[in-house]
């Protein structure tokens, strides 16, 4: 969940997740919908059919016009956000995609308000399109995503995406907009205890730790990253997590 507000006031692709920030959902049984499962279990193994992202989008797009329910909504806010993140390949494309799954995931919360994925899906796409559309266009986001972060703590805090999120808001933000390292840290590290596996919550961390000087502790963290056997989501893993932490470990060792 990669808030990944930047010298060139982007907020970072990576902002929220995250953490996708994808490690988000494992496979749920009460699933109702054919499609709902297959993204339960494909957002963590899409890396071995991209092209189905295409289709279980469009697929889930018409689910969504046609009388969805909840879960229906999530599972496709969801894809959105997976599609945006991997197979636009434009700003306009990922604009367009990560808004659909806002609104999506809008109206999830409208249908079940006690829902903390929905409530998260909504956060993270929301906080998606300002990392790709600019601060200075989407500051005014980000009360909403703060406010998605700290329902879905009350409705669940073993929802561990969520405090990949909330750290990364915290790392990116300006320090007079409610930005804390040492909150950040806090964030990653309850995320990690729930589940040790989490890499983009390690690789969350280690940044962290990098900008408060701790480049030891940092670098211990990037490298367990490369080490892991079992990622909590290889899609993630394979496609983000391994190379952002390569490309940190560079940063550190040329410094």
């Amino acid at each position: 969940m990669r808030l990944r507000a930047p010298a060139n006031h982007r907020w970072p692709r990576w902002i929220f997740g995250c953490a996708l920030c994808l490690a988000l959902s494992g496979p749920q049984a009460w699933a109702r919908s054919p499609l709902v499962t297959e993204v339960n279990v494909f957002s963590s193994r899409y890396h071995e059919r991209l092209a189905r992202i295409d289709t279980v989008r469009d697929e889930l797009r018409q689910v969504a016009r046609n009388g969805a329910d909840a879960q229906d909504l999530i599972a496709f806010s969801q894809v959105c956000f997976i599609w945006g993140d991997i197979r636009a390949t434009t700003i306009q494309q990922k604009l367009e995609a990560y808004e659909e799954g806002r609104q999506a995931a809008k109206r999830a919360v409208e249908m079940d308000p006690g829902n903390a994925e929905a409530h998260f899906w909504y956060g993270t796409n929301t906080a998606r399109w300002g990392a790709t559309k600019g601060v200075v266009q989407s500051i005014f986001l980000l009360p909403s995503v703060q406010q998605e972060i700290q329902t879905v703590l009350e409705l669940d805090p073993k929802f561990t995406p969520v405090y990949a999120l909330a750290g990364n808001v915290l790392y990116e933000v300006p320090p007079l907009m409610g930005g804390d390292l040492r909150k950040a840290e806090e964030m990653f590290r309850k995320g990690l205890e729930q589940d040790p596996r989490f890499t983009g919550m390690r690789i969350g961390l280690a940044k962290t730790l990098i900008k408060l000087g701790r480049t030891a502790e940092a670098r211990n963290e990037l490298q367990a990253v490369l080490d892991e056997k079992n990622p909590r989501n290889m899609g993630e893993w394979v496609m983000k997590d391994t190379k952002e932490a390569r490309q940190l470990l560079q940063g550190l060792d040329g410094n």
